[in-house]
């Protein structure tokens, strides 16, 4: 392992059960990017046609496939093709799932399979709000979602096929960055969480915990300043690079880059090797107070 700051890097060239990392739990609930540099995941020929924004229907941000079903959303093309995007995909998905596991051995009978999306949009040519601009620092947190504590696993992947890195910010830790804001984030109004949930706004109830991992995410990308001059380093992965976080934890941007593959793991606070290490633990000591009531 070789480690840069917040980017921990690994050898592995496997995403099999042979591959030589595992039990990093700690490292990866500490905050920090797990990278593999020579962990790619292989383009059979007749695939590579789909490392083209074309396949993108440019309604929804990504290409994706919802779980358990696996159904394709956000592609454009005829029926053949998208049968072989969507298996491309569900591939990526499964052998995600085999590395999260030997990764993370603790986590077995734990994690739950989300989307698994594919990004073959440049992240440069998106123009959206500040609030979707994923080119400034923020931790995720979805205003329609509520997870109510639960983390977010994320296992990405370059398969840019020109030479062109996923170009990164991450910035300071989750506690450094709450202490930062926390001060001058107000309650919630009374009523809210039932009203939004009634309302069918968001898909549950929108607890103390999301309000506040909320409105982190929201001061972040709203201030300038802090995008400017927070502690932060710039990460490229090249293409052939896996990397994983928990992105409800480490601060990331996305500067740039073309031809991305993710899939998203749900993992509750408990399962944790280190329970404390959560951003819901770390918000309610700081705090003082419970937030998932």
């Amino acid at each position: 392992m070789g480690g840069d700051g917040i980017v921990h890097e690994y050898p592995d060239t496997t995403w099999a059960d042979d591959g030589p990392t595992h039990g990093v739990e700690a490292v990866v609930e500490s905050g920090h990017v797990l990278a593999f540099p020579h962990l790619a995941f292989a383009l059979d020929e007749s695939e590579r046609r789909f490392l083209d924004p074309r396949w993108a229907d440019g309604k929804a941000k990504n290409v994706s496939l919802r779980w358990p079903a696996g159904e394709l959303r956000g592609a454009s093309g005829e029926p053949g093709d998208l049968a072989a995007l969507q298996r491309m995909i569900a591939r990526y998905a499964d052998r995600s799932e085999t590395l999260a596991l030997r990764l993370f051995p603790h986590y077995r009978g734990q994690l739950r399979r989300g989307n698994t999306s594919f990004r073959p949009v440049d992240v440069a040519g998106r123009v959206r709000s500040w609030r979707q601009d994923d080119t400034r620092l923020h931790i995720d947190a979805f205003p329609s979602n509520p997870m109510q504590g639960t983390r977010l696993l994320r296992i990405f992947c370059n398969v840019n096929p020109h030479g062109e890195p996923r170009r990164w910010r991450v910035g300071e830790s989750f506690e450094a960055h709450a202490q930062r804001y926390l001060g001058s984030i107000g309650a919630p109004w009374p009523g809210s969480a039932w009203l939004l949930a009634t309302l069918g706004i968001t898909k549950r109830r929108r607890t103390g915990y999301d309000h506040l991992m909320l409105q982190l995410h929201d001061r972040a990308k709203a201030d300038a300043e802090f995008q400017r001059s927070s502690p932060q380093q710039h990460v490229d992965f090249a293409p052939g690079t896996t990397w994983v976080c928990f992105s409800d934890q480490v601060l990331h941007a996305a500067m740039g880059g073309q031809h991305m593959i993710e899939q998203t793991f749900y993992l509750e606070a408990k399962d944790l090797v280190q329970p404390a290490s959560a951003p819901l633990a770390i918000l309610e000591r700081i705090t003082g107070r419970p937030l998932l009531v």
